[in-house]
């Protein structure tokens, strides 16, 4: 009876051993992005998605990721690189958990990962110089020259797909340059054309704008954030979750209008001369935006002085106010600047009035919207951006931002709404195409700045 009572029990101990060497269930993918504590994402480098001004980390995507990852309540790590081909690579082999790189959710790259909810549509565009030849109309024409695009791209995808189709085309793909520098290599007349994404396209137009559309190759380009295949929904639902509340909240606007709303109002004239006067003008005066820039950027303070007075130290209009930075009289005696036509007392006057509207706007209000609202107030007074504020709020949006703001200010020019308000009256579609412009201009010096060509 002992003997078989000892059996029993190491028949116990053997099953109990066995039970505990069972394969436990896989985590999901998710649970194993948050045991890591780390998202890392896949991106390219380029305006569009990534890219360091003044060593901190910008872009679309990286704003895209960083507020999903402050979702998952884990750190970011974006894995930048230049060529889409390697972010696939990575993403197969499991080095980097999603890509954001504004991709083409294409038929075949369908098949081989899975994309979440898209978040832009887009459109592909023949590039060519202008001036450089007749804009052909389909890709029938494009008989004068070759297409080059970037290997792996949807755009060389296209391109691959139509086969023997128009015997006369001529096209390479490369992966020796990404497509911002494809662009650039356009605008220099060292290649004939290239196919862009249209996003891209506006983006590049700032520093280059002699890049021309000939005709749109394919339209409503659905762009997403591409995952694994293989694996469970875990993240896959953690990211449409996330896509569908930001859609919902308009956060997902407001990211879009900060990054890009300001680029596609673009105008072949106006960037030209602007380029033109960053070479012949600006080098005479960027010392006195350094040197009375105080806490602002030197470049936002130059983009401002150019939307007043062009650079011109003499500049006056109709109503009064005069100099680089076209200051009021009243305004020019509070800021202790004793002639307006002396360019570095306007510059250092002008800088220090729009550190005081930056001072009135609401503490609470983040960046970049803050400087956009100081702006207007710069432009139309301090007291009629309020007026639009206080209507913003009224109608249901947010008085703090800019997105919403900019869409009231021009109702200030009707007797239904301006005499709900305060001050009355204003021109509140002026502020709203002038703090545009300044945007404008302001990009362009920062990508210039970022090429050495300032």
């Amino acid at each position: 009876m002992p003997n078989l009572l000892v059996r029993y029990l190491l028949l116990l101990v053997v099953a109990a051993m066995l039970a505990g060497c069972s394969p436990q269930p896989r985590p999901d993918h998710l649970s194993i992005i948050k045991e890591r504590e780390v998202l890392r994402v896949g991106t390219l480098m380029n305006p569009t998605s990534y890219y360091f001004d003044h060593d901190r980390e910008q872009g679309f995507e990286y704003d895209l990721a960083k507020r999903f990852a402050g979702r998952l309540g884990v750190e970011l790590q974006m894995v930048p690189r230049f060529d889409v081909n390697d972010l696939f690579t990575m993403l197969r082999r499991g080095e980097v958990d999603v890509i954001a790189a504004g991709l083409d959710r294409t038929r075949s790259r369908s098949t081989l990962y899975r994309f979440g909810p898209p978040y832009d549509i887009i459109s592909q565009k023949l590039v060519f110089k202008q001036g450089s030849r007749q804009r052909p109309r389909d890709l029938q024409q494009v008989t004068d020259g070759e297409i080059v695009v970037v290997e792996g791209s949807s755009h060389h995808e296209y391109l691959k797909s139509l086969g023997e189709s128009i015997p006369t085309l001529k096209w390479r793909a490369t992966r020796d340059y990404d497509a911002v520098e494809l662009l650039r290599m356009v605008a220099r007349n060292e290649i004939d054309y290239t196919i862009a994404d249209s996003n891209q396209l506006e983006v590049q137009r700032r520093g280059n704008p002699g890049l021309s559309v000939a005709f749109t190759v394919k339209h409503d380009q659905p762009v997403a954030w591409a995952l694994p295949q293989g694996t469970d929904d875990s993240l896959f639902s953690a990211v449409v979750q996330y896509f569908g509340e930001i859609r919902s909240s308009g956060r997902l606007a407001y990211i879009k209008e900060r990054h890009f709303g300001h680029v596609k109002q673009f105008n072949y004239v106006t960037t030209s001369l602007f380029i033109e006067a960053v070479n012949n003008k600006l080098p005479e005066y960027e010392a006195m935006f350094k040197e009375h820039a105080g806490t602002l950027d030197w470049r936002l303070l130059a983009a401002i002085s150019y939307q007043e007075s062009l650079w011109n130290p003499r500049a006056v209009s109709p109503t009064g106010v005069r100099g680089m930075m076209m200051l009021t009289l009243p305004t020019a005696k509070a800021m202790g600047v004793k002639s307006r036509l002396n360019a570095e007392q306007s510059i250092r006057g002008g800088a220090r009035y729009l550190e005081r509207m930056l001072r009135r706007v609401p503490a609470r209000i983040p960046e970049p919207d803050r400087t956009w609202f100081a702006l207007a107030a710069y432009n139309i007074g301090f007291g009629h951006l309020e007026d639009a504020r206080i209507l913003t709020e009224k109608q249901g949006g947010n008085p703090d931002r800019w997105l919403d703001v900019k869409q009231r200010l021009p109702l200030l020019r009707q007797k239904q709404f301006y005499r709900q308000t305060r001050f009355g009256f204003a021109r509140g579609n002026e502020p709203v195409t002038y703090v545009g412009n300044i945007r404008r201009f302001y990009d362009t010096l920062k990508w210039l700045d970022e090429q050495g060509r300032l």
